[in-house]
């Protein structure tokens, strides 16, 4: 039977130390093409935010493999993670077929490492690149002609944002050292495609204040040794983008046909295309290419299958969708398109596919709101359900603590806009004294990306203690089109922020939270949402900003070079439009904040550094608002060690515990700065 009790005093199993002791990060799959071993990247918070290189072994001796049968191939010291961009992304290349050689960024140095897989134990990795921290490297590609790898390179000789230069080279691998400049000129460079005959690199280019969605190129480069060759980019062949005005993402050749594909925004939506055809491939209302192409390098949304068939994902609903189709005719669309989802036994969200030689069987990361994201493999022949093969997470929840979401679909000031409601969950529990239960409102980073519904523990956490949560994805998210991804144009900190408290507005007008509990955070750019709209709106009674924005004009003026034009398209040009930054910066409206505001803060942060959130906690202090600091050593942007995204979680549940009068079960002590007892 179960207990009655206030919302937010429910005792939950899903404890910030249950979430991080048996969870991983686990992304980026690979099919090592000499072998057809399946490898993937492993972020562990108990080995403070280290990323591990592994490979699924399920006949690995018990004790050399994890719960996950997976045995690790990166050194026990090693960190896999590249800088480049400070987001990072693509920090891993394989060598080509017949050979053994994988290439890692390692994080304390940014060299390049060749580790040569299945070496024995204790044999160390080769650096291939200069020492000195100088140089970053990403988004690889093995060119078999060559015997090199095709890479971004980022430049930090001279470490202003301003003097980081970006460029395409080609790195040898026998350890000389040697790099040979293949690309210049531009501000930023992703996804150099070496072709299938060697000849030529495709790659996407673009110059501030673009960001990789607003405007880029796609260009190719002859490679080959002659007289004329020049790295100059603007030498080079303008496929795609010479409006000035379109995103074009993830060039790939088709392995067989030589055909170079690429995903662009010019129909309205990110649609496939094929360098020769004026519409997509594959013409639909639908955004591919992935959740939030752009923020980090490496990100692959589609391919081709050992017989020359594209396959792509894109979500509908809700739910991702699998497309296999067939794209023989070089003058037309795509034909014999074959659609798959959870009816032919794949989870509900799923991506990052790689096929296997044979082709029928697909490795991908997928997962649902009740199934923490896994490793699985999928017949494309037989259709039958998807085998999980490794999980994230070791632990296990009962159903009845798990909240489904729904999407929901607001009237906001441009229209609607849509997030995904979870109700408050947990079987032991229910609530006859309260009407409706206090709403927390999550507003995602980017701000050009978007939530999701696979199995997120982070909210898991409040609905199982009694909490609704509305994850909004407000004007300016991805997955709904150009028209929608723009909205944000010289109007963030405006339509975001109506957003996120007409999202709450309508869950209180439906019966579904309760108005004097309405409490928001987000993290990055979500912080700034959060700040913002406790700063200029009068919906919610108490916030949490994580590593959140508080000043524009700081970040438009310290920041890293991938953003340091950001805000140019989101908020106007800096210096010209300095009264706009400080009209819309929440540390400049401190006056017009009435409610408590709890901040989360890692002291080595370089893309919103920690004198923000110092500077807005000083100010809410000194103003008599309740506010708490913590700020987190050795953490960045966003917290990787286990023991900080345990205190963050916690530190939270106790704020909005001690503000509302929540009896918190457990809460930890938290010294909260003009808060009566």
């Amino acid at each position: 039977m179960a207990t009655d009790a206030p919302y937010g005093s429910w005792k939950s199993p899903i404890t910030s130390k249950a979430i991080t002791a048996g969870s991983v990060g686990i992304s980026s799959l690979f099919v090592e093409p000499s072998s057809n071993d399946l490898l993937w990247l492993e972020g562990r918070p108990q080995e403070k935010g280290r990323i591990v290189l592994c490979k699924y072994d399920p006949d690995a001796l018990e004790d050399k493999r994890s719960v996950r049968n997976a045995v690790d191939v990166s050194p026990e010291d090693s960190n896999v993670r590249t800088r480049v961009h400070e987001y990072g992304g693509g920090a891993v290349t394989l060598g080509g077929k017949g050979s053994k050689e994988i290439f890692y960024s390692e994080f304390t140095t940014q060299r390049l490492m060749k580790l040569l897989k299945d070496s024995p134990d204790g044999t160390e990795p080769t650096p291939i690149t200069p020492d000195g921290n100088r140089y970053r490297f990403a988004d690889g590609k093995w060119d078999a002609t060559t015997q090199q790898l095709i890479m971004v390179r980022e430049d930090h000789e001279k470490p202003a944002p301003k003097d980081v230069v970006n460029e395409v080279v080609a790195v040898s691998t026998d350890g000389s050292e040697n790099m040979r400049l293949l690309a210049t000129g531009n501000d930023f460079y992703a996804a150099p495609r070496p072709s299938p005959d060697g000849t030529k690199v495709a790659y996407i280019t673009w110059n501030h204040p673009n960001m990789p969605w607003d405007a880029t190129e796609l260009r190719i480069v002859q490679i080959t040794d002659t007289e004329d060759f020049t790295a100059q980019t603007e030498k080079h062949e303008l496929i795609a983008g010479e409006d000035g005005d379109t995103s074009i993402i993830q060039p790939l050749w088709h392995p067989q046909t030589s055909d170079l594909y690429y995903i662009s925004d010019e129909s309205g939506y990110w649609n496939i295309y094929r360098v020769g055809t004026s519409e997509p491939i594959l013409k639909m209302d639908y955004d591919f290419g992935g959740r939030a192409p752009g923020w980090q390098l490496g990100q692959q949304g589609y391919g081709f299958l050992p017989d020359g068939r594209l396959y792509a994902t894109y979500i509908k609903d809700g739910e991702t969708r699998l497309i296999v189709a067939s794209v023989a005719d070089k003058d037309g669309p795509a034909t014999d398109i074959k659609e798959y989802g959870t009816a032919e036994g794949l989870p509900m969200q799923f991506g990052s596919i790689v096929p296997t030689e044979s082709g029928d069987m697909l490795y991908f990361l997928g997962g649902s709101p009740s199934t923490p994201t896994s490793v699985y493999s999928w017949s494309l022949s037989q259709c039958g359900a998807a085998t999980q093969l490794a999980c994230s997470s070791s632990l296990s929840f009962s159903e009845d603590v798990i909240s489904i979401p729904r999407q929901v679909e607001f009237p906001t000031t441009l229209g609607t806009a849509f997030g995904y409601y979870y109700p408050p969950t947990n079987g032991a529990y229910e609530c006859t004294t309260e009407d409706a239960p206090p709403l927390l409102v999550k507003a995602h980073g980017g701000p050009t990306a978007c939530t999701g519904t696979s199995f997120n523990a982070g909210i898991q956490f409040w609905t199982s203690r009694g909490f609704a949560v509305l994850d909004v994805d407000y004007g300016g998210s991805t997955g709904y089109g150009k028209e929608y991804r723009r909205r944000l144009r010289g109007s963030w900190g405006i339509v975001d922020i109506d957003d996120v408290c007409n999202g709450a507005k309508y869950l209180v007008k439906e019966g579904l939270a309760n108005a004097e509990r309405l409490c928001i955070d987000g993290g990055s750019a979500g912080g700034f949402t959060t700040l913002g709209a406790l700063a200029f709106k009068d919906v919610f009674t108490a916030g949490t900003s994580l590593y959140g924005v508080g000043d524009l004009t700081a970040l438009a003026g310290d920041t890293h070079k991938f953003e340091s034009r950001y805000l140019d398209g989101l908020v106007g040009k800096f210096p010209e439009d300095e009264a706009i930054y400080k009209e819309r910066s929440p540390i400049e409206s401190v006056d017009k904040l009435s409610c408590p505001i709890l901040l989360l803060q890692g002291d080595e942060d370089k893309i919103v550094p920690p004198n923000q959130a110092e500077m807005m906690h000083g100010a809410l202090k000194e103003k008599g608002i309740p506010t708490c600091l913590r700020l987190y050593k050795g953490e960045q942007h966003g917290f990787r060690k286990a023991e900080n995204i345990e205190d963050a979680l916690d530190s939270e549940l106790a704020f909005y515990g001690q503000v509302y009068g929540i009896d918190v079960p457990d809460a930890v002590e938290l010294e909260i700065d003009n808060l009566s007892k």
